[in-house]
């Protein structure tokens, strides 16, 4: 359903002048106030929702204009706590106006503003934001087109703000020198818990720089770096920081272009490792070889908190089916899957289902016995 317009045009939302003048709830009549102040019309989803503190108006269309008009009826807000405006072409106007709105309600304490094409313009507004904004503990900007510069702008706010807790950059276009200006703030940063930054452009000496920071990091519990080229100098990274943080729970580098000589890096850091709790390296050619040295420094370390462990889908040699009978032995509630099949060897699944990928299957005749 449509909804405010686009940056250009008044749109057409299924209200007419008269029912904008009708009555309405405060906040209703603040928006409908401001959309006329902007010269868009109010968007059909926020006039229909029922109370509550969420309010989602994905894929709305609202553009600059639209999202103007919204912060302008948000800025006194009490009621909202979540605002949702995924997929809504607000562009960088649109978000620099909703950035603003933060910096005086003190409400809103999560934000999802995927896939809206911000680019520098909104990176730059966001971090002015956080250098003021103490409410926000969830933020979901992932799909922006964020690049190496627009990194800096973030990187600026991760250093300063200690109050977001999640923060999601996926799907950006991030490069190895944004790697290296965010790798220094990660370091640096005291709040962050959650940090998903899969599917950029990561590479070795990027690659590397994040890791470094991670190292450095003693708030951070779960990482999401899939989807990126990290190869083995990125998993040699990796693996140092393993040996130095014991704070991290969760851990995604699948799909990395990780071979043997990465994951036995890797494996280094699993060796010393106290903390790690889930750990998934599928899609990397490690090779039988690879897992079995994961494997391996699982059972060198007595004191792992490894739970989920998720190896590659590859064919199962009699070295590795025996090194997980071996494992299973020391460690009977742990979930492991490779070969493309798994067993669950957790009382509860539920916490096991948490982990996306791979999905459980039934057949289990390459998983552990």
């Amino acid at each position: 359903m449509a909804a405010v317009s686009g940056g250009g045009g008044s749109g057409a939302d299924g209200g007419s002048s008269g029912e904008e003048d009708a009555g309405g709830s405060a906040a209703e009549s603040r928006y409908r106030a401001a959309c006329r102040a902007c010269g868009v019309t109010p968007a059909s989803g926020l006039l229909r929702r029922t109370a509550g503190p969420v309010l989602s108006l994905r894929h709305r269309g609202l553009g600059p204009r639209g999202a103007k008009a919204l912060a302008l009826s948000l800025m006194v807000d009490t009621s909202i706590l979540m605002l949702d405006l995924s997929d809504n072409w607000l562009q960088g106007e649109g978000a620099a106006a909703i950035a603003e709105m933060l910096k005086e309600n003190c409400y809103i304490s999560a934000v999802d503003l995927s896939d809206n094409k911000l680019g520098s313009e909104g990176a730059k507004a966001f971090s002015a934001m956080l250098l003021e904004n103490t409410t926000i503990v969830s933020l979901q900007l992932s799909g922006n087109e964020f690049d190496d510069h627009a990194a800096k702008y973030l990187a600026d706010a991760l250093t300063a703000n200690s109050k977001v807790e999640i923060l999601d950059l996926s799907y950006n276009m991030f490069g190895d020198k944004a790697g290296e200006i965010l790798g220094t703030a990660i370091a640096e940063n005291i709040g962050l818990k959650e940090l998903k930054i899969s599917w950029n452009h990561f590479h070795s000496q990027g690659a590397a720089a994040l890791a470094k920071g991670l190292g450095a990091n003693i708030y951070l519990k779960v990482l999401d770096v899939s989807y990126n080229g990290f190869g083995n100098s990125g998993a040699a990274a990796l693996g140092e920081a393993l040996k130095a943080n014991n704070v991290l729970e969760e851990l995604n580098v699948s799909n990395n272009r990780i071979s043997v000589e990465g994951a036995l890096h890797i494996a280094a850091g699993l060796k010393e490792n106290k903390s790690l709790k889930r750990l998934n390296m599928t899609r990397n050619p490690m090779q039988s070889e690879g897992c079995c040295g994961v494997l391996k420094a699982l059972q060198a370390n007595s004191g792992t908190g490894i739970e989920i462990l998720d190896l590659p889908d590859i064919p199962v040699n009699k070295e590795l089916a025996e090194l997980c009978d071996a494992v299973k032995i020391l460690f009977p509630n742990l979930l492991l899957r490779y070969g493309g099949n798994t067993k669950l060897q957790r009382k509860s699944q539920l916490k096991a289902e948490l982990w996306t990928q791979p999905k459980v299957v039934g057949n289990s005749q390459n998983a552990v016995a």
